[in-house]
């Protein structure tokens, strides 16, 4: 059980219709791009920032000009394991930045290509992950050297 200091969640629950099926792969694919995880078919969760809401707004007024419907709650579990669904969002983040500190070790490391993919990462970096600050602080002082 989780206590009432839960994190806040962004649930996206909605249909569109199945033809033309271009539209549903654009749905899917925005939602991959902003690092949400499905509960669900077509129940996606991520963790309640401003920026996330913005996007999942945005996204759901697309899917209602796709003809669909979308409805986007704000919510706090109230059962279940948090840890995991937080790990759900750090893992892939944080291989990431673990396969970008390796590529740094490099000695031809290309560092705008790793900065690029830096920041993509740091787009679904939801919880400031450590290991992305160090990322950081090895992509400026390599820069510097």
């Amino acid at each position: 059980m989780v206590t009432n200091n839960s994190f806040p969640w962004l649930l996206l629950v909605y249909s569109v219709p199945r033809h033309p099926s271009a539209a549903r792969v654009h749905v899917w694919r925005r939602l991959k791009q902003l690092g949400a995880e499905a509960l669900q078919d077509a129940t996606w969760v991520l963790p309640a920032q401003t920026r996330t809401e913005e996007h999942l707004q945005w996204l759901a007024s697309e899917i209602r000009e796709l003809r669909g419907r979308a409805t986007l709650w704000k919510s706090r579990l109230v059962d279940g394991d948090e840890r995991a669904l937080r790990r759900k969002f750090e893992g892939p983040v944080e291989a990431g930045y673990r396969a970008l500190l390796a590529e740094l070790r490099r000695a031809a490391a290309d560092r705008p290509a790793i900065a690029r993919r830096f920041q993509q990462l740091q787009g679904r970096d939801y919880f400031d992950s450590a290991l992305g600050r160090r990322v950081r602080t090895a992509l400026q002082r390599k820069g510097k050297s």
